[in-house]
């Protein structure tokens, strides 16, 4: 690669352990293909991940399955994500760049076609399982390609370029799923995604250079068995909290129990990757925690996540299941939020280098919080107009939010840590992603059985209020991190 950064396919520098490579002042050409295929890529398979959404519905009728079961291939995806993702700082070490993306999009096309011809709902969620491995991979490979690439001073305006795909993806994906579904069957979803999937692959097979050679590394197995429980066991207790599914009032003991086991499991998890740290062979370096701001940015991040990807699950549960909305106007009333988020990110990541993270996630977070608070107080009459606004409004918070806790909590790391800094926060919004989608769907379910559909959507938007409160705290900590700002150090 002509650039002045030489680093390994981990990350790491070639310089002296936990000093930073000196920063070129403009990325090489090879640098922005690398950067440019990858984002492509990401975007495909992030566009997939919210083109179910819409089409549950669809599916629980096709398929013969109730809502708790169907719901399985969203909070099934994340969840394996969140498994995934902790094993990827190995295979950005152990494998060369264009080697990892060959396996991601693999992954990726290879469940995407069996989900295209899946005969019912098991091969259907084995399809989708496989597609999330691929996209694990996808998300921590783009994270450390830039913060390995991009100078430090520039990480801020990329970061926000990035917020295009990872943001506007998501919001094309129940439009595009709504449009598929008003013409075809449910199965046109990936038939339609294949073709630029396998596209991005040749793609990437063709231009895709290596960033540097990989090592030879060790894999703890008993550390990748642990992250089953550990995500399972609070994934699955958090959906079954509720005990709305079987009709008895609290939670079960299934649902205590898996939480128990869940809670146990990361505990033993985290003590082990302390343990292998002294042989400085984790599966997951948690010595990132060491450095403050990546600490409060990645506690933002779940809050942020788990307001967001319950709102994601609600809004469109509102407008089929209390506005008689079909799925294309469902997409279509969500589109303008989404745009909106990834059109305003390469600005805000250009004001981010210029004013620092604390403006801007102080606004976001607060944003967010009034437009989850109105959320929660929509009826059955309730002009869509509005609705629209206040989705505009809540994405334009989260847009606030997402490319400065991105760039705050990954710049004071050394290069070291590039890879697993990016794992754990890719991990940890899963977690949460997951976690907030099964809590709030719970609560929407148990009140929806006393007392009503509009007052189970108010009961789980306000508890998303709740939860979004703690942003505002957390976003009163940001400071400026090294490339924030010229002359500002790491935060410890």
């Amino acid at each position: 690669m002509s650039t002045e950064v030489s680093p390994n396919a981990g990350g790491q520098s070639v310089h002296a352990e936990g000093t930073r490579p000196a920063a070129p002042e403009k990325m090489s050409r090879e640098s922005v293909t690398v950067i440019s295929t990858l984002l492509v890529a990401t975007f495909v398979v992030i566009l997939n991940e919210t083109i179910m959404n819409v089409a549950l519905q669809r599916l629980m009728v096709d398929l013969q399955v109730d809502a708790p079961t169907v719901q399985w291939l969203a909070t099934g995806f994340m969840l394996t994500m969140a498994v995934v993702i902790p094993t990827t700082g190995f295979i950005l070490q152990s494998l060369s760049t264009r080697k990892v993306f060959m396996l991601a999009m693999g992954l990726f096309a290879g469940g995407t076609a069996l989900a295209a011809v899946a005969p019912g709902f098991e091969i259907l969620l084995l399809a989708r399982i496989i597609q999330a491995g691929g996209t694990a991979i996808m998300l921590p490979l783009l994270m450390t390609t830039i913060l390995t690439l991009v100078p430090l001073a520039k990480r801020g305006a990329v970061m926000g370029n990035v917020s295009i795909a990872i943001s506007v993806a998501p919001a094309m994906g129940p439009t595009v799923s709504g449009l598929i579904l008003e013409h075809f069957t449910w199965r046109f979803m990936f038939v339609f995604v294949l073709p630029v999937a396998l596209a991005a692959l040749a793609i990437g097979a063709k231009y895709l250079t290596n960033i540097g050679e990989a090592e030879r590394t060790k894999l703890d197995i008993a550390s990748v068995l642990l992250t089953v429980p550990a995500f399972g066991g609070l994934v699955y207790g958090l959906s079954q909290i509720g005990g709305g599914h079987g009709g008895q009032a609290g939670p079960g003991a299934g649902a205590i129990a898996a939480l128990v086991i869940g809670v146990a499991a990361l505990a033993v998890f985290v003590f082990r990757q302390v343990r292998l740290q002294k042989a400085e062979a984790p599966l997951l370096d948690l010595r990132a925690f060491n450095f403050r701001m990546f600490t409060v940015s990645v506690l933002l991040m779940v809050v942020a996540m788990m307001a967001l990807f319950g709102g994601v699950i609600l809004l469109p549960l509102y407008l089929q299941e209390i506005r008689g909305l079909g799925s294309l106007e469902t997409g279509l009333a969500l589109l303008p939020g989404g745009l909106a988020m990834g059109l305003l990110g390469p600005v805000i990541g250009r004001l981010f280098d210029k004013v620092g993270p604390l403006p801007l996630t102080v606004t976001g977070s607060v944003l967010m919080v009034l437009a989850l608070w109105q959320f929660s107080m929509l009826d059955d009459g309730t002009a869509l107009g509005w609705i629209i606004a206040l989705h505009v409004g809540l994405s334009f918070g989260l847009a606030l939010l997402f490319t400065p806790a991105f760039t705050t909590g990954l710049n004071p790391l050394p290069p070291h840590l590039y890879s697993h800094g990016s794992a754990i926060m890719s991990t940890t919004q899963q977690v949460a992603g997951a976690a907030g989608t099964a809590l709030l769907v719970s609560i929407f379910a148990v009140v929806s059985a006393t007392s009503g559909l509009v007052a189970g959507m108010g009961a789980a938007f306000l508890t998303a209020t709740v939860i979004a409160f703690a942003a505002v705290v957390l976003s009163a900590m940001m400071r400026r991190t090294e490339g924030a700002g010229a002359g500002h150090g790491p935060a410890h």
